[in-house]
């Protein structure tokens, strides 16, 4: 049997992590500035979460959610007190997808509609109402627009005004920051305005944070900038490390019955172990002062850099873009100066490293970059 082939694959092994850097099967040593699509949150191998885990793993790795867990208890607990959402509750799944899937299913249980209001750029998973959100019609089949979805630019407060007047729209989901869309930012003033019309027109307000949330912009959710609470939020890469794991934090006014939602897989032994030594060390490691303390050098010191059009980014989420495309820049400084990054669409360098990185590391990279840009 053949792997499916979906994806273009650099001809590089990654057998081991450290920190923030990675090696290939032949040791060569990578600097990690992607994080694998910011899942990386606490650095690779950190000791105390390998321990967790080995421990956990001894015991018992699953059992069903038809007897109590007190691990998903104890990381709800630790979850609110973190992210200021305590009076908020959770319900634990395998991914980003599937957390909006549930997400967008709880908004249509609430209030009995179906349309929805997603963003130019937008990016929320692939499964199948997920997809319908997205704004990408190339990864979508016909079986994926089953919906109404109303697709409206970022930051045009009117236009999201005008749709929500007529009280049809089930839900408005947009990200903390974009991220596949090329780290394109939602204006606090923007995200105030259509969180108060959501909640005059009797429409859910859906926060997918699922890469800018955990810590990555300086804040625990990146829609903390505008002072905002949003009636669902939804949460996967960072959550775990590494270990598939997500969540969608609901506001006390969505009513939980039996059945409603249900997983196999969510919310397991191994995976609660995981998240809650993510939370641990994110508290005790100070990594989102962190975060934000060495994303903030980041930006200003590339911005000094020539041949940039615009640099944007929260804490250790950054998007460099360039006049011209970027995939040469990309491959230069991965193949000559062992680096990882990302990209957004063809013109855009995304930088998602785990929240640990050190000014040292920035430095480093700063002086490589500097290297392919002569």
């Amino acid at each position: 049997m053949n792997l499916f082939d979906v994806y273009p694959l650099f001809d590089i092994e990654i057998v081991k992590g450290q920190g923030c850097r990675t090696y290939d099967k032949n040791g060569t040593e990578y600097l990690d500035f992607y994080g694998g699509h910011a899942v990386i949150s606490i650095g690779h191998s950190h000791p105390y979460f390998v321990k967790k885990l080995s421990d956990q793993i001894q015991n018992l790795v699953f059992y069903s959610n038809s007897v109590i867990n007190s691990l998903q208890i104890e990381l709800a607990d630790k979850l609110g007190k973190i992210s200021g959402y305590d009076d908020y509750s959770l319900f634990l799944i395998n991914s980003g997808a599937e957390a909006n899937e549930n997400a967008l299913k709880l908004a249509s249980f609430h209030n009995g509609r179906s349309k929805v209001i997603a963003f130019g750029k937008s990016f929320h998973g692939r499964t199948s109402a997920a997809v319908g959100v997205t704004d990408n019609p190339a990864i979508k089949a016909p079986i994926n627009q089953n919906f109404e979805v109303e697709f409206l630019p970022l930051n045009d407060t009117e236009a999201v005004l005008q749709s929500l007047k007529n009280r049809v729209v089930c839900a408005v989901i947009i990200e903390g920051i974009q991220g596949v869309g090329g780290i394109q930012i939602p204006q606090p003033a923007f995200l105030k305005a259509i969180s108060t019309a959501c909640k005059e027109t009797g429409t859910v307000l859906i926060l997918d944070e699922i890469q800018s949330g955990y810590g990555r912009s300086g804040k625990f959710f990146a829609h903390q900038y505008a002072g905002i609470r949003p009636d669902i939020i939804t949460t996967a890469k960072g959550m775990g490390n590494g270990v598939p794991i997500g969540g969608v934090i609901i506001s006390p006014m969505f009513k939980p019955t039996y059945g409603m939602l249900g997983t196999t897989f969510g919310g397991n032994h191994l995976v609660c172990t995981a998240a809650i030594a993510v939370l641990d060390v994110l508290q005790h490691e100070h990594l989102m002062e962190n975060a934000l303390q060495v994303g903030n050098y980041l930006i200003n010191e590339i911005q000094k850099f020539p041949r940039l059009k615009e640099v944007r980014g929260k804490g250790l989420m950054i998007g460099i873009e360039f006049e011209e495309p970027v995939k040469k820049l990309r491959e230069r400084l991965l193949f000559e100066k062992k680096i990882f990054t990302g990209v957004s669409g063809s013109n855009i360098i995304r930088l998602l490293p785990p929240l640990c990185l050190t000014k040292q590391d920035a430095d480093l990279f700063l002086d490589r970059f500097a290297e392919v840009l002569k």
